[in-house]
């Protein structure tokens, strides 16, 4: 970022004295501008012919009234504008702390005046001082070489930071050097507990839940004597398998992570160590005898957990970066010995070298450049997306020797969780000329030898993030520049939002009214007695005696009968071989996927493949497609070949038609339209992100393009197929070769203005090869070009004024056609100069970076390019797409379509995709302006219910800012909505607002980056594997692979879920409600003695082993197959009602537990004719558990051997049980036929006329099952 300089004079005398330093007034310091980048920021001489030099300090926030005290001087901390002027590191006394100080120029030895704290500091003499000086020689300065030359304070207190503690600075780092700063431990950390934290926190969590409090107080009710009515461990067993459960399961979960993180920090990675004792070393010289300035630095290995912001990194292929990194170097690894050894040994003879200018060769290229090459980077494993992306070494390093790179200073800013952004800076410090000689210092004269920084700007195109792969087959040497918490992968990593299903909620409705059961129940049996005190109790203590008897009421076990549920439905999920790939990544919402109302969907690459096929080009008066592209390729190899020089190895790019020989009209006409297919071709080969890569396949070398957007590549190919290769890239230059006639087309690369969401374009500028043609005419020379494409809407206001673009873009949007508009223009090497100067200016910026380039594009490139034409490309329909959508609004859900897309693009979509019913009319609403034009529009669509609304980004920005409640309101209503032109954020804000207003499950699916917001909003998030990568699928709740899945993932197993889940959470209540009825008839019987029927180990055998197995296989239960599912849509549509578990269905089960908890234990009573004693309980804990197995057996649809298993074998080991039960039975009545008639005739009486009205309510009313099985 520009700032503001200051220096002295030159002719100003020195000061010799060290303590006069702050006896100079703040009006005798000069003022001047610091120079620009790029200008030349070397010597300069004064008008009396001295030489002085221009810092590159930053004196800021200057206090004019300072006391002068000899023994004060202010230090600054670090900040976004302070430079670091010297840093000096006694190795033999490390606990030294590090010097600093503000010198403005080589002979002002005035401190700066800051604004920071003020602190007294202890001298040292100035022999002591060059004492220290001597141990250093050689080490780098940035800034000015005032300190260098005996400026230099022994000891100091670092002032307290003045920093807001919310606020954090951009950070200067130096690079292979100690730093000023504490940064965090490079430590990979996903553990949720700690040894010691693990249990008080888990069972913190799980008590927080109210049942779970509920039953321990229960149980901690049975210490005390007089509430006692079991043995404790009766009570505490039940709650303690429940517990055990779920924190068996986060302990397991945590002790994986753990792992994962162990051999993460553990990994080892090469860092270049600078050993500064190894200074000038006897005996090391180079090849010309010379001692080397610079020693090679160590090669040492690290743990990932042992490196520090700072250390340097040497990466090779398919290495995970293990921090966050600027990258210096990339070395191809054929040349890397060679230019590893000429650095090491290279002399800096000249002045230049002397500066660590690279020595170059004969074609002016630096001695390294052959060894340089890209890094290619893998970050699906940090963004989700697949494609590779190149990442650059900033020229400043690129070329520097190993030994050179802790010259480096980096300002970073500060850490950020977006990962496609970053803003920084570069800075190298001139090496001295000569040796530091004392003699200078003390005899006044200026020092020649103190050049200023050099700096460069950094942005995300030389950074690479923690989590990231190295994929090119490369070396590259990095700095660290974030660790630990503070790299862009754990900062974004957030935890994600707990969803709760809908399922649970009714749960938990359903659960509150059993509370007030329980204690209505136990108020009213002690009210029947009158609220008289009964056997020595009083009425009080009588009711918290129920509510523990009538606890079953309330299912402790239900919670983990359902998350256990879920896990089943989850493995279904990934094991069905009809959906492959699909990942379950929320295992807590599998029912509502039987209950989606509405389908927020993206278009590309979720309706569509994201397979991009050009299929049509427009030059203005002529377009082509299908067998007429046979005549483009013609064109090119004329167009080229024609002006390909004499050697026949390159061409010309541009001709003008005007020197072509004269001929007719016919002939005339048709050059120019071949000229200008061939600029359009020519443009759409040069103006991309497309980089060509080379990999050897069973023997063979094949090339691959790598880019961000499926649309280049498929650009990119289409120049291929009509005749122009891209055969090279990289950073500084592009090649294209012209068939097989081996003709290149050269071009120097200068600016890259990348593609973004925001601005919808891409650009570059590059400089044609021209110089060796024979016969080009002068002016042709060297000639640059700005070439840009992008979207319609801001493509049409930075071309040239034309009559047709609008029309034609309109045409190929109809075809349900990508269009893409392309422009050129031509730049004079003064005007490219001025834009060279104001853009490096803007990319300094370490405020506002991004928007102040952008103006300077727009001021300078982007006004009044030729229009050269328009490009369509097809993206194919989804397999099975149309049917998939035919079936979902068959199944009664409301489909949104939410695309960036055109309004043509987006209507000749949805019809083709049948979106929209045949027969559908389409309510177009765009370009609303002000808030009359949208009442006008919602007046129109109230009276279009059944139609379905198209409408585009900005008339829906409108409505969603000015009219978001009506708006919403009447498009919940239409069967389908399109928005087009939408962005991310509105994605998301219509799929809140569709949730919030409706109170319905909705369904958000996609496939890109674009649509992780919508997905993260939506009750359930789907994302698709898609050509741009995984993104959105680690965002969703499930992946899949196809979007035709999304109807067996909701048809089949979403109801599947649902149903089970719902009849499994009726039949764990009724086993609680059924023995509460039980213990009521008994405490009547007993004239409200409030005592149990089934204690202890009966208790507790009747909730797990007798009768959990059954009630838990009802989860593979199914009313029909998988073809009459998908069949039949009908059938989930029902599901939108909740009549599977409603409050009627839930109050008929009330209502059957009553029944036939009355019956089981008034039979029993009147049949044994006792109100208690072991043969009673025998006779009714018998018939409680056969019941409850028949209840499942009956209520079974679909038979599975597993169900057949669990009924039969609960049989048998209940019966099994009985010897082992002679606390609480009469064994010797249990083996009698008296005892087995009796529990036989109270089974029958208990479940007959319950099946008995089941079977009548089914015939007279059958459920929509039985309709579709016949």
């Amino acid at each position: 970022m520009p700032t503001n300089s200051y220096t002295t004079h030159p002719d100003r005398q020195s000061i010799n004295s060290i303590d006069d330093d702050d006896d100079l007034e703040l009006e005798e310091l000069g003022v001047h501008s610091s120079p620009r980048f790029g200008d030349n920021i070397g010597h300069r001489r004064s008008s009396d012919g001295s030489r002085w030099y221009s810092p590159a300090v930053s004196l800021k926030k200057l206090r004019q009234k300072t006391p002068k005290r000899p023994w004060e001087r202010d230090i600054r901390q670090s900040g976004e504008d302070d430079d670091l002027d010297g840093l000096l590191y006694d190795q033999e006394h490390e606990e030294a702390h590090l010097s600093r100080a503000k010198i403005s120029s080589a002979d002002d030895d005035s401190p700066l005046l800051t604004t920071g704290q003020r602190r007294p500091l202890s001298r040292q003499s100035s022999s002591q001082a060059r004492s220290g000086l001597r141990s250093r020689l050689g080490l780098p300065v940035f800034g000015n070489r005032s300190l260098a030359r005996g400026r230099m304070l022994d000891r100091f207190k670092r002032p307290r930071s003045t920093q807001a503690a919310n606020t954090v600075p951009p950070r200067e780092i130096l690079v292979g050097q100690v730093q000023k700063s504490r940064y965090p431990p490079n430590v990979v950390s996903n553990a949720k507990y700690t040894p010691w934290s693990f249990l008080p926190r888990t069972l913190y969590n799980e008590f927080s839940f109210f049942f779970n409090i509920y039953f321990l107080l229960v149980a901690l009710s049975q210490t005390i004597p007089i509430l006692r009515i079991g043995y404790i461990s009766s009570y505490i067993a039940p709650l303690s398998f429940v517990v055990f459960i779920s924190l068996s399961k986060e302990a397991l979960d945590d002790i994986s992570r753990r792992r994962r993180d162990a051999e993460a920090n553990s990994e080892e990675y090469s860092v270049l160590s600078f050993d500064r004792s190894s200074l000038r070393t006897p005996g090391l010289t180079s090849s010309k005898g010379q001692v080397p300035r610079w020693p090679e630095p160590i090669e040492i290995t690290k743990k990932s957990r042992d490196l520090k912001v700072g250390d340097i990194l040497k990466i090779g292929k398919d290495r995970r970066l293990p921090a966050d990194v600027i990258i210096l170097k990339s070395l191809a690894t054929d040349s890397l010995s060679n230019s590893q050894r000429d650095a090491e040994y290279s002399v800096h003879d000249n002045s230049e070298e002397e500066h660590g200018t690279p020595e170059t060769n004969e074609d002016g290229e630096s001695s390294d450049a052959a060894g340089s090459a890209e890094t290619f980077i893998r970050t699906d494993q940090l963004d989700g997306e697949t494609d590779w992306k190149l990442r650059l070494a900033s020229p400043l390093t690129q070329n520097l020797a190993l030994a050179e790179l802790n010259r480096i200073r980096i300002t970073a800013s500060s850490p950020a969780k977006i990962v496609n952004e970053f803003v920084g800076k570069i800075e190298l410090a001139q090496l001295p000329s000569e040796p530091y000689d004392p003699a200078v210092e003390q005899s006044g004269k200026q020092d020649e030898h103190s050049p200023p920084l050099k700096s460069a700007p950094l942005s995300i195109d030389n950074a690479a993030w923690a989590n990231t792969v190295l994929a090119s087959n490369t070396v590259t040497y990095a700095a660290v520049i974030y660790t630990g918490s503070q790299t862009r992968s754990a900062l974004s990593t957030s935890a994600s939002r707990s969803k709760v299903g809908l399922l649970e909620h009714e749960i938990n409705s359903l659960t509150k009214i059993l509370c007030v059961l329980t204690l209505t129940l136990s108020v009213t049996l002690v009210a029947l007695e009158g609220f008289e005190p009964t056997n020595d109790k009083e009425w009080y203590i009588a009711i918290m005696i129920y509510l523990i008897l009538f606890s079953t009421i309330i299912p402790m076990s239900l919670r983990v009968n359902l998350d256990m549920a879920k896990t089943v439905y989850g493995r279904f999920i990934e094991r069905d071989k009809g959906i492959p790939g699909t990942i379950v990544r929320t295992s807590t919402i599998p029912e509502d996927l039987g209950r989606i109302e509405y389908l927020l969907s993206d278009k590309t690459g979720t309706l569509t493949q994201n397979e991009m096929e050009l299929k049509k080009i427009h030059v203005g008066t002529v377009s082509y497609a299908n067998e007429a592209m046979e005549e483009v390729a013609s064109f090119v190899r004329q167009g080229f070949s024609a002006s390909s020089s004499a050697s026949g190895n390159e061409l010309l790019p541009f001709t003008n038609a005007s020197t072509q020989p004269s001929s007719g009209p016919a002939t005339r006409t048709r050059r120019e339209i071949s000229l200008r297919v061939r600029d359009l071709i020519l443009a759409l080969a040069l103006c991309h992100n497309v980089t060509p890569t080379k990999e050897e396949e069973n023997g063979e070398i094949v090339t691959t393009y790598q880019a961000s957007s499926p649309d280049e590549i498929a650009i990119v190919k289409y120049t291929e197929e009509v005749g122009l290769k891209l055969s090279h890239r990289d950073r500084q230059s592009i090649i294209l070769t012209v068939g097989d006639s081996g003709i290149s087309i050269k071009a120097r690369i200068l600016d890259i203005f990348p593609f973004t969401s925001e601005s919808k374009r891409m650009g570059i500028i590059v400089q044609f090869s021209t110089d060796h043609y024979q016969g080009c005419p002068t002016q042709l020379q060297n000639e640059l070009w700005f070439f840009q494409k992008g979207a319609d809407t801001v493509m049409s206001s930075i071309v040239s004024a034309n009559d047709w673009l609008d029309e034609e873009t309109a045409n190929m949007a109809r075809e349900g056609l990508r269009t893409l508009v392309i422009g050129r223009k031509k730049l004079t090497s003064e005007h490219y100069g001025e834009f060279s100067k104001s853009y490096k200016e803007a990319s300094m910026s370490l405020n506002d970076r991004d928007s102040l380039m952008a103006s300077v594009a727009r001021d300078y490139l982007e006004q009044d390019l030729e229009l050269l034409g328009v490009t369509g490309v097809e993206d194919k329909l989804q397999k099975d797409v149309k049917p998939s959508l035919e079936l979902l609004r068959n199944a009664g859900i409301k489909i949104w379509m939410l695309t960036g897309d055109k309004v043509e693009t987006a209507r000749c979509v949805a019809v083709s995709s049948k979106l929209v019913s045949r027969g559908q009319v389409i309510n177009t609403v765009t370009k609303l302006k002000d808030m009359d034009a949208a009442n006008e529009a919602l007046d129109f669509l109230r009276n279009k219910a059944e139609s379905c609304l198209l409408i585009d980004g900005e008339s829906l920005g409108l409505m969603l800012s000015q009219f978001r409640i009506p708006f919403i309101t009447l498009a919940v209503r239409l069967p389908a909505v399109i928005a087009c032109r939408c962005s991310p954020i509105q994605k998301a804000e219509i799929a809140t607002l569709i949730r919030q207003h409706t109170k319905k499950r909705i369904c958000c699916i996609g496939d890109g980056g674009n649509d992780v917001s919508m997905i993260q909003a939506a009750d359930i998030g789907i994302g698709i594997v898609g050509k741009e990568g995984r993104q959105a699928s680690l965002a969703a709740d499930f992946s899949i692979t196809h979007f035709h899945h999304l109807t067996k993932l909701l048809f089949w197993h979403g109801r599947n879920s649902y149903k089970r889940s719902a009849k499994l959470a009726q039949f764990v209540m009724h086993r609680g409600l059924i023995i509460s009825a039980c213990q009521t008839m008994f405490s009547i019987a007993s004239h409200f003695d409030p005592k149990g029927l089934f204690i202890n180990w009966l208790l507790v055998g009747y909730a797990t082993i007798y009768t959990n197995a059954p009630v838990f296989s009802l989860v593979l239960d199914r009313d029909v197959d998988e073809g009459l599912a998908n069949l039949y849509p009908e059938l989930y549509k029902e599901l939108k009602s909740g009549k599977s578990l409603s409050y009627k269905s839930f109050f008929t089960w009330v209502l059957v537990s009553v029944y036939q908890g009355a019956v089981i234990e008034g039979l029993a009573q009147i049949l044994v004719g006792e109100i208690t004693g072991p043969r009673l309980v025998s006779v009714s804990f018998t018939a409680l558990v056969l019941n409850e197995l028949i209840m499942v057996a009956v209520s079974i649809t679909t038979w599975h051997p597993v169900m057949i298993m669990c009924i039969v074998g609960t049989a048998i080991v209940y019966g099994a049980s009985v010897p082992f039960l002679g606390d609480y039975y009469d064994l010797a009545y249990v083996v009698t036929w008296g005892w087995a008639w009796k529990v036989s005739a109270i089974c029958a009486v208990s479940l007959i006329p319950v099946w008995a009205v089941k079977l009548i309510s089914r015939t007279w009313s059958p459920p929509s099952y039985r309709k579709v099985r016949g």
